[in-house]
């Protein structure tokens, strides 16, 4: 078994996930968990790494030649909480040959539901035992960048520029890069590990936003209830009904955008409902956000009173809108990918990383693939071999920039 490997497998058996309902920063403090572990193992690689108030981890890895532009590899630590992450039990399979996957008596995975699984046959893959997500989003990105630092250590002769690396909490709801440290962070641009089929370059993204809506209610004994009782919940179904239904993530691929809701609660009197907006064009996007606002004026309009309220806030855009003018970066990438054997796949993020509010907030990072596969659920799965040429082209893309430079 590689050094990548056990990494992976013991850090995904961690409990990182965030919480989206959380007030504290990092939004669970069991984040803290691995994000210790990789200051201690950096360290023990005698570099001078360190975990901040927030639980982000910085460290540097110093320049060994001179007049190197300085780049930055950024991964997140925290998981996803769409599906249960405690207790992870990975499980290897060697050299799959694209048969039947049974995680249990319950879940399974095959390649007509799956065709992604075609892209790893004869691979070795890590999977779930079907009770847990794996957590290869994003820990496949730190064990790739954890082990590019103990590359680095155990050869010398290998060339590069400062390098600084960073570890974020809470990228799955959102809030990664509230407390970044960009007076610490100097690279001129960065990378996060954070796609998923190695060769992937990704640097559009969605534009994306939250919506909150309250609907309130008029509660009356149902004995007496005709022409007087207004159900909350109802209000909240209204709602619902009067988006386009073809605009939700499981009719929509490539660059279309969506409405998707994610939690729903309530009593007669009161109802909250919480949804994510995406599109990649920005138009699309302000369109998607006004069709909110139309419905809750309508519905407030139809009953008389203020039975619906709406917040909406903005999460991140696309950062196309930034880079398509610092294209050398993607060349970078491009490059170091086709040198390593591998055609580039250039593909829209059918959703964000850390990179788009990054590279809105000047530190321009792109996103590259790590092997990972079926994010954020039970079938989540890692392809070993993926991960390995992930590294690979690490190695070569932080080389190449000093034969650039």
């Amino acid at each position: 078994m590689t050094n990548l490997t056990k990494r992976f497998l013991q850090y995904v058996k961690i409990d990182t996930q965030s919480d989206p309902f959380s007030t504290t920063f990092p939004s669970s403090n069991k984040q803290k968990d691995l994000s210790n572990l990789l200051v201690k193992e950096l360290i023990t690689m005698s570099y001078n790494a360190f975990i901040d108030e927030y639980g982000y981890v910085y460290c540097k890895i110093e320049a060994n030649t001179k007049g190197v532009t300085p780049i930055g590899l950024i991964a997140h630590v925290d998981t996803s909480f769409d599906a249960p992450g405690a207790n992870v039990n990975p499980r290897i399979i060697k050299n799959y040959d694209g048969a039947l996957i049974k995680l249990n008596e319950q879940y399974q995975m095959d390649v007509n539901t799956f065709p992604v699984l075609k892209q790893v046959i004869g691979d070795d893959i890590i999977v779930t035992d079907g009770n847990t997500l794996l957590g290869a989003d994003d820990k496949c990105g730190v064990a790739i960048i954890m082990e590019f630092a103990q590359y680095c250590q155990d050869h010398p002769e290998y060339l590069h520029g400062d390098v600084y690396l960073c570890f974020t909490p809470d990228e799955e709801i959102g809030r990664g890069t509230d407390h970044f440290n960009y007076d610490w962070f100097k690279a001129k641009f960065a990378y996060t590990l954070d796609g998923s089929v190695v060769g992937g370059i990704e640097y559009e993204n969605f534009n994306a936003a939250s919506a909150k809506l309250e609907f309130i209610g008029k509660s009356i004994h149902p004995g007496a209830a005709k022409d007087k009782l207004i159900n909350s919940q109802h209000l909240a179904f209204e709602f619902h009904s009067m988006l386009n239904p073809l605009q939700i993530p499981g009719n929509t691929q490539g660059y279309e955008g969506f409405n998707h809701l994610t939690n729903i609660s309530g009593t007669v009197e009161n109802t909250t409902s919480l949804y994510i907006i995406r599109d990649h064009d920005k138009l699309k996007f302000a369109q998607k956000k006004k069709d909110f606002q139309n419905i809750v004026d309508y519905l407030n309009q139809k009953y008389g009173y203020l039975c619906t309220t709406l917040t909406i806030k903005d999460s991140y855009f696309n950062m196309y809108e930034v880079l398509k003018d610092q294209m050398h970066i993607i060349t970078l990438a491009q490059k170091a990918i086709k040198e390593c054997g591998i055609t580039p796949i250039i593909e829209p993020i059918r959703g964000g990383t850390d990179g788009a509010r990054l590279t809105f907030e000047g530190l321009p990072c792109p996103n590259l693939g790590t092997g990972g596969f079926n994010f954020h659920g039970r079938f989540e799965f890692a392809s070993i071999n993926q991960m390995t040429k992930a590294l690979e082209i690490v190695v070569k893309l932080v080389g190449l920039l000093v034969k650039n430079d």
